[in-house]
């Protein structure tokens, strides 16, 4: 009778472990992080008797956590890509969108500025179309500074986000810690502590939302949190430190995060960091970032300087040398030196050739050991390196100079286009101040009987004062043998150009004759047609600079100008938006993919882990009924213990 009675009990005790358990589970089934548990029940041995063994019931082996390591890693994987890629691509939407098409954008005003030339060439004395002309400059300018504002805000903003990101990684880690202290301590029962379990790979996989983790199992019970591909970030019950520092030249523009340790500190490299919103924010400011930045300075540098230095070759109404359009752009101090740098050296920046520049940072190495002048130049948006072997140095367009003294290793950051657009403004306001006029004009001899007919002339070099004199020059014909050639001839009376002025140079029609004297404004002109033998045209200055528009129509000429990557000044813009547009429209695709990826991995670790309301709700029936029976079990061996007693007694 008492062994039915504790199978019975045994049974009851059991069945009640596992109702308990499935109502845990059902009542779980919305909270995050929380594995099904299933109760293990095990057959108690049973007792031997002459008739065979006699079965002694039912016990309560262990709560069992229903779990997949292999899947928990790989969708927190995936979470963490997932969320890389989403932060990038969030980014670059809003990096995008500071650049608009259409009449808003920045190409617009650029053309419309250089278009407005064309009423001026036509009507040089006209103060309404000059004024039209100025009052575009000041409409270039307000996008430019509206652009890099925006960049600037875009840039804090996304410091900032990084900065939050960080904290709250340091806060998990600590919590991870905290937890594998409590599941150490909890090891000790010798039963697994399912709660403390769902909790740690749940902070877990809040943690790969910020920066992809690597786990490594200890033989305590803990985990330890690996970021970076080897720097421990959790190592049992410690958590290592966060922060948000600065790159080896202290570049505001650029972020770095940093591991601290036992109070030693390691700068990570974020190519080393994998997926996580940290990376993505890091890739996208470090990256993405600085190529809108460097797009938008290059655009504002090449527009500025060009029409600055076309401007300064005209004269204005009153007959003065025309002065700056636009705020010139300082890039002389735009270098930093590594904080690592032990020679005395100090680079500089110049503008060599404003048509080749090149959207891009760059990195000047100084190789060998001990005082050094020779060392490489790498351009950061492609990773071209370009050797030198003594500065000044030049690359794209621009002139790098150097002076003291530099040691093997030391390194230099160049930004030329980092500040080109922060305060660009207009430089003058009056309408009569704008240069169109050119000082030099040509005339055709009457004599002439060939179909020669200037295309365009310009002035090369600014006149040295406001009267500067300028000699006369002929361009005389020779054809002999069906070949032209022509000579430049100085006509001032008395010649004062000392130079030796080209003789016998092939004509060839729409080739630019460039002669530029040191001193005086230099002139390039451009013809068509055919010269006949001793046709003559002349060059000389200006009589009557007010009532011509030649500087107009070259600052106009402007627009076909091959300026970036080999496309017309005018096409800059749609470079530009171009470059960044295809950057985001991939981003995009690579987000939506790595979703997806981390959804259905996800779907699969919830399959196995997961709480299934109808399953649970099967369960409960079943368990219910086999309590029922156990405590019927009971109700029956009691009455036939209690008419065992009273047919004793």
């Amino acid at each position: 009778m008492s062994g039915l009675l504790s199978v019975a009990t045994g049974a009851l005790t059991a069945n009640q472990a596992v109702l308990q358990t499935t109502g845990n589970n059902i009542a779980n089934v919305n909270t995050p992080g929380y594995s099904r548990q299933s109760a293990v029940l095990q057959t108690v041995q049973g007792q031997f008797s002459g008739g065979g063994y006699i079965g002694k019931g039912v016990a309560l082996t262990t709560i069992q956590r229903n779990y997949d390591a292999f899947l928990t890693r790989q969708s927190a994987l995936a979470s963490a890509t997932s969320a890389g890629d989403t932060a990038r691509s969030d980014k670059l939407t809003q990096l995008e969108g500071i650049f608009p098409g259409g009449t808003d954008g920045l190409g617009a005003a650029v053309s419309d500025l250089l278009n407005s030339f064309s009423d001026v060439a036509s009507a040089p004395t006209d103060l309404t179309a000059r004024t039209v002309t100025l009052t575009q400059v000041d409409e270039t300018a307000s996008r430019l500074r509206a652009a890099s504002q925006s960049l600037d805000d875009l840039q804090s903003g996304t410091s900032q986000e990084i900065s939050q990101n960080v904290a709250t990684i340091n806060t998990l880690a600590t919590n991870i810690a905290s937890v594998n202290d409590q599941i150490a301590r909890a090891q000790g029962s010798g039963q697994s502590p399912n709660d403390l379990l769902d909790q740690r790979d749940q902070l877990v996989r809040d943690l790969n939302q910020y920066v992809q983790t690597s786990s490594i199992p200890a033989s305590d019970g803990t985990v330890g949190i690996f970021i970076g591909g080897s720097q421990a970030l959790v190592l049992g019950t410690t958590a290592a430190k966060l922060s948000v520092t600065s790159d080896d030249f202290n570049d505001l523009s650029k972020t770095k995060i940093a591991l601290t340790r036992s109070g030693q500190s390691i700068t990570l490299d974020e190519n080393t960091l994998g997926g996580g919103s940290v990376p993505g924010l890091l890739r996208f400011q470090n990256t993405d970032l600085t190529e809108g930045r460097n797009l938008l300075g290059r655009l504002t540098l090449a527009v500025t300087t060009s029409m600055n230095a076309q401007q300064k070759l005209g004269l204005d109404l009153n007959g003065n040398v025309g002065g700056n359009l636009f705020s010139p752009t300082d890039i002389s101090n735009n270098v930093a030196g590594a904080v690592t740098n032990t020679g005395s050296a100090s680079l500089t920046l110049g503008i060599s050739d404003d048509t080749k520049f090149a959207a891009s940072d760059y990195e000047v190495d100084f190789t060998g050991t001990g005082a050094s002048t020779s060392g490489t130049i790498k351009r950061l948006s492609d990773g071209v390196i370009t050797n030198f072997s003594s500065l000044p140095a030049t690359i794209d367009g621009l002139t790098i100079s150097g002076s003291g003294s530099a040691n093997g290793g030391d390194r230099f950051l160049l930004k030329p286009f980092s500040t080109a657009a922060s305060n660009i403004t207009s430089e003058f306001s009056t309408p009569s101040a704008l240069a169109v006029s050119s000082p030099i004009s040509v005339a055709a001899a009457s004599t002439n009987s060939g179909s020669l007919a200037v295309a365009s002339l310009a002035a090369k070099t600014v006149a040295s004062t406001t009267a500067a004199p300028m000699d006369s020059y002929s361009i005389k014909f020779n054809v002999v043998a069906g070949v032209t050639t022509y000579d430049i001839v100085d006509t001032t009376v008395p010649p004062t150009d000392t130079n030796t002025l080209p003789t016998g140079q092939p004509y060839v029609a729409g080739t630019p004759i460039t002669y530029t004297p040191p001193g005086l404004p230099g002139f390039s002109l451009s013809l068509t047609g055919a010269a006949s033998n001793g046709d003559t045209l002349t060059i000389q200055q200006n009589a009557y600079a007010s009532l011509n528009g030649g500087n107009a129509t070259a600052m106009m000429n402007l627009r076909d100008t091959p300026m970036f990557d080999g496309s017309a000044l005018t096409d800059g813009y749609a470079s530009l938006i171009a470059q960044i547009g295809v950057r985001a429209q991939s981003a995009t695709y690579t987000a939506n993919v790595s979703s997806s990826i981390a959804a259905n991995l996800e779907t699969q670790r919830t399959a196995v882990s997961g709480v299934n309301l109808d399953e649970e709700a099967s369960k409960l029936i079943q368990y219910q009924q086999a309590y029922q029976a156990s405590a019927k079990v009971i109700q029956i061996a009691q009455s036939i213990f209690n008419t065992l007693i009273q047919t004793m007694g």
